[in-house]
This record gives structure tokens, C-alpha cells and sequence, in this order.
């Protein structure tokens, strides 16, 4: 009796109100992510190419702009806008195990409105930030917003699509669908359940084809051809592996610790004055643009895709110069995320170990690079793995992709025990006094 009862059950499901009302919300919610993903990166670009056509006419212009820009944003951050700094990541993270009220506070549709517009001014003073961590923030806010509207405000339902919203975010900044699904899996959740995985490739399939049908099928690198032939070229593995691991590691060691208070002088700036820390960061950053390359500024995309595609215009120290203008952008408190830079950064070093190994396609050992380096930031290799993948639309490269992520997050955890985003999540959880259920996630990533 009970197998004949199953179809019946389905059916009812599939008639259920209910059932429709969830779908709907989701086919809204997707769209809605997606416009206003592609809206926020025509945003970025813009603003962007306005900095660099004034430094293009004085690069001394950039000492003006960008600690007045990077002033400016932290003096609006300190006026009850403080969930609109950083990535976004942390809070969508965090949200997942607030109360509603916290949800609604901080990943509301005026606090995604508000990260998308400070973001686009960080650009315009040149900040050395991404777009992507911003898009999961404003995707879990869209999302969670509009489910809210239809209804769906238990715990379990609000948490559904705050995830959703999120891998729609990552896949629509990206254009990568596959890597938005296993972000959400992988870094927001660290879990998954079976009869979510239609609600999550809902939303990201809906927004998709809303990115398709307005921009058209695009790769967002560019299609790269490259192959790693066994032999010599898995050294490359290795370098990349080892190196690029460590260093993001050490990347995300030093934000932590920054965002700890330490050193006790950096802390007490930061908590005492928040604008002059951020003046003087933007000062820094201006500098290095000066000083070193106007590489320092922006996401880094531009000198990326050189690089990736042989025709690189930056000198051997880019992937250093990087490093240290996204650490200093992220130090000054303003909204912008991790995600593009790390590509560039990652990019910039493969570059500097190809040059180590004569014998082998330098293509190929920058894509490792670029795996190996936000794997060491982030600690999500498959997240990493697929967004490198997709982003060139390469899969020749996938068994040395895969053994480079894995190495680089061996590598990272030597000197970041704890994945950045889920240890900002937890610093958000203590300030509300809630303990985060995957606080020990670090003995299990």
C-alpha cells in the first residue's frame, strides 16, 4: 500500500499551493540576483575605468583620490552601515545561524542596495577589492527578502534562501553555475542536504539563463587551451601546490590577525580612528600604484587575463604588489571582497614560477597558480578547483587543478588554522552571543 501511496504523495506535491509559491520565489529570486549582478558589475567596471583615465592623466592623482575615497567610506561605515564592510561572506554565514531579526538587519534589500553602491565607489578611488564576495551578499539579501514576502520565514525556510541567494550570487558574478552550487555547499554551508540541491540549482539555473540571454555565453577569462603533460610539468603542482598555498594562507593569517587588533597599535587606531586608519591605507595603496604599477589598484582582472593569455604587460613583482594592495584595501574597513584580487595575485605568482620552469607552458602554470592561491585564501578547494575551471573554460586541466588545491590547502593550514570566512563568521556569532555550530570545522575542511 505504501508504493501506491508514493505517486499520490508526489502528485500532491506537485499540486501543493505551497509547493508553487516556494518555486516562484525562487524563479523571482534568481532573476532578481542576476539583473542585479549583471547591473552591479557594468557598475564596477565604469566606475573603475573613471580612476584609471584620472591617473592615466597624473598618477599623482591617485594620492588625492584614493585615501579621500577610502575616508569617506569608512566614515559612512561608522554611521550604521557597518554590515556593508568586507566581503559580504561572513555575514551571509553568520545569518545562517541568527535569528530573524539579525537576518533582517543585516541582509535586508537597503543593506544590499548600500553594499553595491560603496563597493562601486571603493573602485572609483582605485581599491584593490572584488566584486564576487559582495554579489553572495547582496544574492542572500535579494533572496531572503523576497522569501520573506512570499511567506517563508521559519528558520529552516529563511536559511534555505539565504543559500540559495548566495549561490546564485557567486554563479551570476562569475558567470559559473557549477562553482555556485558547490560555493554554497562547500563555504556557506558546510554541509548539504539531498532535497535542498533543487532549491539551490533553481535559483542558480534561473539566474543563469537571465545572464545568458543579456550578455550572451561568455567565459570570463577568456577560453584557455593549455595542457600539463606528465613529467616535468607536474612540478608545477608542486610549486604551485606549496608556494601559492602558503601564501594565501598567509594572506588571510595577517587579516585575522588585523581584524584581532593586532598589532595592539593597529588595533587601537582601528578601534579609536576608523577614517585616519583608512586615509592612511588609501595613502599606501596610492604609493604602491605610483611606486610599483597601477596593477595595485582595481580587481586585478585586466592583468589576469594578460597573463592567462600570454601577454602579460606587468613586471615579475605583480603577484607581490597585489598581495600587499589587497591587504591593505581589506585593513581599511570598506566593503569589497577577496575574490578577483586572490585570482590576480594567484596569477602574478604562477607567473613568477613559470619563469622557474622553462620546460613547461606558462599558461599552464598560472591557472595552477590562481587555483593554488584562493585555495590558500579560502580553504575551499573545490570551490576553488570549479571556479577555475569554469572561468576558462578548461577541463584538460583538471587532474593537475585537482592535485593543486589540495596541496595549496595542506600548505595554507600551516599558517591559517581556520578557514577566513567562517572565522570572520564566528567573530560575528560571539558579538551577538550565539556559539556557531562549525566552529570546529577546521578539524574537518
Amino acid at each position: 500500500m505504501a508504493h501506491h501511496d508514493e505517486p499520490k504523495a508526489g502528485l500532491a506535491l506537485l499540486l501543493s499551493g505551497e509547493h508553487w509559491k516556494r518555486r516562484f520565489a525562487l524563479w523571482g529570486g534568481g532573476i532578481a540576483v542576476a539583473l542585479a549582478a549583471i547591473v552591479f558589475a557594468k557598475a564596477s567596471d565604469a566606475a573603475f575605468s573613471v580612476f584609471r583615465g584620472v591617473v592615466a592623466h597624473s598618477p599623482w592623482w591617485a594620492l588625492l583620490l584614493t585615501p579621500a575615497m577610502f575616508s569617506l567610506l569608512a566614515w559612512i561605515t561608522t554611521r550604521g552601515l557597518q554590515t556593508t564592510r568586507g566581503s559580504g561572506i561572513p555575514q551571509v554565514i553568520a545569518g545562517l545561524d541568527l535569528p530573524e531579526d539579525w537576518r533582517m538587519r543585516n541582509l535586508s534589500l537597503p543593506v544590499a542596495v548600500s553594499k553595491m553602491a560603496l563597493t562601486v565607489f571603493g573602485l572609483l578611488g582605485g581599491a584593490s577589492i572584488g566584486r564576487e564576495g559582495p554579489t553572495v551578499h547582496v544574492g542572500a539579501a535579494i533572496m531572503h527578502s523576497l522569501g520573506a514576502r512570499f511567506g517563508f520565514r521559519d528558520p529552516e525556510q529563511s536559511a534555505r534562501f539565504l543559500l540559495a541567494g548566495g549561490a546564485a550570487g557567486i554563479a551570476a558574478a562569475f558567470n559559473t553555475p557549477l562553482a555556485g552550487v558547490v560555493f554554497a555547499i562547500e563555504e556557506l554551508s558546510g554541509a548539504f542536504e539531498h532535497r535542498f540541491s533543487g532549491t539551490l540549482l533553481t535559483a542558480v539555473i534561473v539566474g543563469g539563463v537571465v545572464s545568458l540571454g543579456l550578455l550572451g555565453n561568455y567565459t570570463y577569462f577568456g577560453t584557455v587551451s593549455t595542457g600539463l603533460p606528465l613529467g616535468q610539468g607536474w612540478l608545477a603542482v608542486l610549486a604551485c601546490g606549496a608556494l601559492c598555498g602558503l601564501a594565501g594562507g598567509m594572506f588571510s593569517r595577517l587579516l585575522l590577525l588585523a581584524m584581532e587588533g593586532r598589532p595592539r597599535w593597529l588595533g587601537r587606531l582601528r578601534q579609536r580612528h576608523p577614517v585616519l586608519l583608512a586615509a592612511a591605507c588609501g595613502v599606501v595603496l596610492a604609493l604602491l600604484g605610483i611606486t610599483l604599477g597601477a596593477g595595485a589598484f582595481g580587481t586585478g582582472y585586466a592583468q589576469a587575463r594578460e597573463l592567462l593569455q600570454g601577454h602579460a604587460t606587468v613586471g615579475a613583482g605583480f603577484g607581490v604588489l597585489k598581495f600587499a594592495a589587497n591587504l591593505v584595501s581589506y585593513l581599511a574597513g570598506i566593503p569589497g571582497g577577496l575574490f578577483s584580487p586572490a585570482l590576480a595575485v594567484g596569477a602574478g605568482l604562477g607567473h613568477n614560477i613559470a619563469a622557474l620552469l622553462p620546460g613547461v607552458d606558462p599558461t599552464a602554470v598560472v591557472l595552477l597558480g590562481m587555483c593554488g592561491y584562493l585555495t590558500g585564501v579560502t580553504q575551499a578547494p573545490l570551490t576553488s578547483a570549479v571556479i577555475t575551471m569554469e572561468l576558462t573554460d578548461n577541463s584538460d586541466m583538471m587532474l593537475p587543478i585537482l592535485a593543486t588545491v589540495l596541496l595549496a590547502r595542506s600548505a595554507s593550514l600551516l599558517v591559517c588554522h581556520t578557514p577566513v570566512y567562517k572565522e570572520l563568521a564566528l567573530r560575528l556569532l560571539a558579538a551577538e552571543g550565539v556559539p556557531m555550530p562549525v566552529a570546529d570545522d577546521k578539524e574537518t575542511r
